[in-house]
This record gives structure tokens, sequence and C-alpha cells, in this order.
């Protein structure tokens, strides 16, 4: 995962953002926070997690297909790609 080392130091950033809205997440439950808040941090913290799901596979697609070799490795990065999404989407 070549864009993973470069853009290391942005993703282990936006990770810890995530933890921290998690850690939100788990103290408003465990306080038996409002309802609407803590479906407000729940919903923060899946739209965290999709928007580096999505950077990261913007990269790999950029990487791993547009600028691939040849067309097999493109072919069997999409593939991946399309199994990695499916786990995802469950």
């Amino acid at each position: 995962m070549a864009h993973s080392i470069r853009d290391k130091s942005k993703i282990v950033s936006r990770v810890n953002r995530l933890k921290g809205q998690l850690d939100a997440f788990a103290k408003a439950i465990e306080g038996e926070g409002d309802c609407y808040q803590v479906m407000q941090l729940l919903s923060s913290c899946r739209g965290a997690l999709n928007g580096l799901m999505g950077d990261i596979i913007e990269q790999h697609i950029r990487d791993h297909i547009v600028e691939a070799e040849n067309k097999k490795v493109a072919t069997d990065s999409g593939e991946e790609l399309i199994d990695i999404m499916k786990s995802f989407w469950k």
C-alpha cells in the first residue's frame, strides 16, 4: 500500500480523531446521555470512517488501477477492491 506510506501521518491523524469520536460516543452511552446526542455522536463516527475509507479507496484506484503497469494488475486490483467493498457494506 504505497499510498498509505506516503500519507501515513495524515491517515494516523484521522484515525486518532476517529478514536476521540468513538470515546465520546462510549462516554455518552456509559453516562446515559441524551438519545439525540448519542445518535449524533454515532453519526459523526460513521461519517469519519466513511470519509477515511473513501480517501483510501480513491488513492487505491489511482495507484493500482488507473496507473497500473498493465491490464492484469488493474483487473486484479479492481477485483480486490470489489471484495473489500462487499465486506465494508455488510
